[in-house]
């Protein structure tokens, strides 16, 4: 059975905006730098969009060797791609807690700045191993940098397609794919076919990249945030996960309500993936 790869993102700063590839290269990570910088609070706990939803309208790019990050309202802040590293910080994402790298206080007044509150940019320490659960990812030992908990997320598009014809169809505008912030999209899928895939591959020879998938992704309020503007639709607030909650809940994460599948890398590390590039895959039953 063959689909197609149709779209790949990463996003640079964790709950920050994304950025779009035609091809990338698939490490042990996953993307390389893929929520390999982080905002913290005084505490060292990490900062979402979920408490900060105009951290949407952060956007990075990266201009020659400098990670430049811009706000609204605000002058660009240029970093060392490398890092900026000032010193290490213990951090907390979930139930994870590690030693990052401390991006020093440009950074820090920039962050503090916009959002108001005393804030810290960090990096991903390449010293540090974030395991991955064995309890979803079995016999393959993975780790991730601070994503929530596995390093790429997929879904298919006919999912998304399928959750907009039931948005509409009940007066609620459809919602684009950067609302659920996956790192690739799969078309040629029946919709939430991806729940029941066990490896994908893409690419063929000895480069080819092997994804097993590993945990329905429970979703949060964030896909209610307008990734453009950080805001939520004051007429449909509750959207999407009201519409979710009628037909996804998960019985494998607590209730839940699912969109989307956590992957990790099982075989291939090194080889390149590319937008348009066939994948095949393979079963869960």
């Amino acid at each position: 059975m063959s689909s197609t790869l149709s779209a790949i993102h990463f996003y640079p700063v964790k709950s920050c905006g994304g950025l779009a590839l035609t091809r990338a290269q698939i490490g042990p990570l996953g993307l390389a730098l893929d929520r390999h910088w982080m905002l913290v609070d005084r505490q060292g706990q990490f900062l979402t969009q979920r408490s900060y939803p105009q951290m949407a309208c952060i956007t990075p790019a990266f201009e020659d060797d400098a990670l430049v990050l811009r706000a609204p309202g605000m002058r660009p802040l240029r970093l060392a791609a490398a890092g900026e590293d000032v010193a290490t910080l213990t951090v907390q994402v979930w139930s994870s807690r590690l030693e990052a790298l401390d991006q020093g206080e440009q950074a820090r007044a920039w962050c503090s700045d916009y959002l108001g509150e005393d804030t810290r940019l960090v990096r991903f320490n390449p010293a540090v191993e974030r395991a991955c659960s064995t309890r979803w990812t079995g016999e393959h030992r993975a780790a991730t940098q601070f994503s929530d908990g596995y390093p790429l997320l997929v879904i298919g598009q006919a999912s998304l397609d399928d959750l907009n014809a039931r948005l509409t169809a009940k007066g609620a505008p459809a919602l684009p794919m950067d609302r659920f912030r996956p790192n690739l999209v799969i078309s040629g899928l029946e919709p939430y076919e991806e729940d029941f895939i066990d490896t994908l591959r893409l690419g063929s020879g000895d480069r080819c990249v092997q994804l097993k998938l590993v945990k329905p992704c429970a979703r949060c309020p964030v896909p209610g945030i307008d990734q453009r503007s950080g805001l939520r639709d004051p007429q449909w607030p509750d959207e999407p996960l009201a519409t979710l909650a009628t037909y996804r809940a998960n019985a494998r994460v607590d209730g839940g309500l699912t969109f989307g599948q956590n992957a990790i890398v099982i075989g291939g590390e090194g080889g390149v993936i590319e937008v348009g590039q066939p994948c095949e895959w393979e079963f869960n039953f």
